[in-house]
């Protein structure tokens, strides 16, 4: 069998942890992409992939060929787009990543418009609150949100959220308005053990970054769940601006220690470096920085809710 097909199908089984979805991916019979890794692994004489009943996993061997053979691919296709030149049509497979509600709101638009400009594009995302390695799960673009380390990636800025306190007007007129970030200790705290948000909450006060430990009393795995505990009243809230926007919007919360609010948190498009840029990547890129960068909301130095003191 031809090497550049045999590679083909092994990322793409290597990728989707399964044999049907690699063959689903590819448009081939599971038969077929049985035979392609078989025939792969006799070549190479190792076993690149694990196999039981339930799951298809890489072995240590498997994933040092499956980091060489996505860089191969890459590199095949810059070299197709630079021969093609840069008023090619892009075509292929691109892989997104972005946190989970902003996903939705925000790059799921973007990438309906990306298919509809580019017929021969196919696009898979995955929006977890996570930050996910976009080398070892060979991811092309994510959105980033909060300070960047240092990496070989390539960063493109699109504009700031900002962490909020937020509670239901019912809570706050039970409870009471906390004054100071120390007032805290005397209310319920809803808190999300996510990546954006963790138990340790920074407030700017008396011109410095002061960070206090939380204790919630109740602690969950997504945002949309925090947004409705806080919204049923429970207790107070530390979320991202773009989460909280609509039940702002809608008046069934309301902000919190506005005056103590940090700095804004930045918003990035980072994609995995190249020699030329692969125009499927590079055309998505330009499209989601335009569409962004556009956005008032995400361009905004303020959060103007209702119940915003700014």
């Amino acid at each position: 069998m031809d090497r550049f097909h045999l590679i083909t199908v092994y990322i793409a089984v290597a990728e989707e942890q399964s044999f049907a979805a690699g063959a689903r991916r590819l448009g081939m019979s599971p038969p077929a992409v049985t035979r392609a890794i078989t025939a792969l692994e006799d070549k190479l004489g190792v076993r690149l992939l694990e196999r039981t009943t339930r799951h298809v996993r890489v072995t240590e061997a498997g994933r040092r060929y499956l980091d060489d053979a996505r860089r191969i691919v890459a590199e095949l296709d810059e070299a197709d787009d630079a021969a093609a030149g840069s008023s090619a049509a892009p075509r292929g497979h691109l892989s997104v990543t972005a946190p989970l509600l902003f996903g939705r709101l925000y790059v799921t638009p973007g990438i309906v418009d990306y298919l509809q400009r580019y017929p021969q594009m196919e696009v898979s995302a995955m929006f977890v609150d996570r930050v996910v390695n976009l080398v070892e799960e060979g991811i092309d673009v994510a959105v980033r949100i909060g300070d960047l380390p240092d990496s070989t990636m390539r960063a493109a800025p699109v504009g700031h959220v900002r962490r909020l306190l937020v509670a239901s007007p019912a809570y706050l007129e039970q409870h009471g308005v906390p004054r100071t970030p120390q007032e805290l200790a005397a209310h319920t705290i809803i808190g999300s053990n996510g990546a954006s948000v963790g138990p340790e909450w920074r407030f700017l006060q008396d011109g410095a970054v002061r960070t206090m430990r939380m204790r919630p009393r109740l602690t969950l795995n997504s945002n949309d769940a925090v947004i409705d505990a806080a919204k049923l009243g429970l207790g107070i809230a530390r979320l991202l601006s773009y989460q909280a926007a609509a039940a702002l919007a809608a008046g069934e919360l309301q902000l919190v220690l506005e005056d103590y609010a940090t700095a804004p948190v930045p918003v990035h498009i980072v994609h995995r470096d190249s020699r030329q840029g692969s125009a499927r990547i590079r055309s998505f890129v330009d499209l989601m920085v335009e569409r962004l960068r556009a956005d008032a909301f995400l361009q905004s130095e303020h959060t103007l809710f209702p119940g915003s003191s700014r």
